[in-house]
Formats: C-alpha cells, structure tokens, sequence
C-alpha cells in the first residue's frame, strides 16, 4: 500500500513540474512559486494588495499559480482595455445583451422612471428611524433592508418578504450564496480535489440555487400571468 501511494505521489511531483515547465513557456513574466501551492503562500490576507505589490516588480500583466490554477493578473486599466486572442470578435449574442441593457436595462429614462419608487422607499425607512426613537438601531440592517427591498421592486416588480423565497428567509440565503461564494474553494487551487468537495460547497451551492431557481421561476410565471394588467415595466418585464 506505502509503494502504491509513494507511485502517486511522485507522478504528481512529476506532472506538476511539466504544467508549470509548459506554463513558464507560454505566460507573462511573474515571481516564482512553489512546486504545488504556487503563489498561494504570497498572498494573504489582503490579497488584491498583495497582488498589487507583486506587479510594481513584474508588470501589469503577470502569471501567478493558484495552487494549480494558472492565473494572469492584469493590474492596470490600460492592459485589461487591450484586445487579444481571447477576448477577441463580439458575437450576437454579446451584441444582444449589451443593446438590452443600454437602451432598455439602464438608460437614463428607465433609471428615472424609478425615482418616486427610491424616494417613497428612503422615506419609509426615515420614518421606521423616527420611529425608532430613543432606541438602539442596527443602521446596517436598516440600510441593507433599504437596498434589497430597492432591488425588488426595480427587478421584480414587488417587494418580497422573507418567507416567499424559503423557510430560512429571502435575506438570509442571499447571505448565505454571499458567504458561500467569497469562500475559498480548496477545488479551485487543486482541480483534483474538485470531484471529492471537501468542504461541502458544491453541495451546498446546488442546494440553494435549487431554492433559487424555483423563486425566479415563480417570479416569471406571475409576470407572464398578469403582463397585460401591468402599468409600469420592471426588469424582468424587459
């Protein structure tokens, strides 16, 4: 059993050293990592200023290894602007999209169009404030309240409470698809780790975009329901 895992391990080493021989060919200049964590052990808590710091001595354009995750880091606007082989040719699709969102999604009209909506909505929660008198208040709760009711009602149409979405309430599965996707992903640096889910997250994001799924579903059904009651359009209406 020892031989058959030392067997592993070495074609591990081994290929590791072939992706980054081949990687060292064919990327931009960048610091030099270690043979399986890459340039995970140069970041740390800040990471976007670390990553900074490593490009004042390599470039804008950079390669680092995530774990075994090739990644270029393109630190300044006027690289990230440059057109290239990847980002090349813009098909109808990217054409469609960007049409629906200038002229219908966020033009000037569509965006002012919802401005007694925004002013009602801050006037509410001033008052719940004023209600609130002589009370400690969690002024971030309020405001995240403010934003998400916002969104509800430019989007969908409505605002939503907590228990249309799911059991465990609207606000608290957004937060919880938040906290899921800022988690570091051990599948991400280590593609082969990927099929196990260590640490559940696969799992658990299915889980809720299910959850997700259902209410945005539910959502369309009640728009094509009642499209020719509606007075005002929302997003999902465009």
């Amino acid at each position: 059993m020892a031989f058959i895992w030392a067997t592993l391990v070495v074609i591990f080493v081994v290929y590791a050293l072939l992706i980054n021989i081949q990687n060292r060919k064919r990327h931009p200049p960048g610091p030099k990592g270690l043979l399986i964590i890459g340039h995970l052990h140069l970041l740390g808590k800040n990471p976007q200023q670390d990553l900074q710091k490593l490009a004042k001595t390599h470039g804008p354009l950079m390669y680092v290894r995530l774990g075994l995750a090739p990644t270029i880091v393109v630190s300044s606007a006027e690289t990230a602007e440059k057109k290239n082989l990847i980002a090349a040719k813009y098909g109808p699709y990217w054409r469609n999209m960007r049409k629906l969102c200038t002229q219908h999604l966020l033009s000037n009209q569509k965006i002012n169009s919802f401005q007694s909506m925004r002013r009602e909505q801050v006037e509410l929660m001033i008052k719940s404030l004023k209600n609130d008198d002589r009370v400690v208040v969690d002024l971030s709760a309020k405001i995240s309240s403010l934003s998400a009711d916002l969104t509800c009602l430019m989007v969908f149409g409505k605002k939503y409470m907590d228990e249309d979405l799911d059991k465990r309430g609207f606000k608290a599965v957004v937060k919880n698809v938040e906290h899921l996707a800022a988690t570091p992903n051990l599948g991400d640096f280590f593609p082969f780790l990927g099929v196990i889910d260590l640490q559940g997250l696969t799992r658990k994001l299915k889980d809720l975009s299910k959850v997700l799924d259902e209410f945005l579903e539910k959502i369309i059904d009640e728009h094509v329901q009642f499209r020719d009651q509606k007075q005002s359009k929302d997003f999902v209406d465009t």
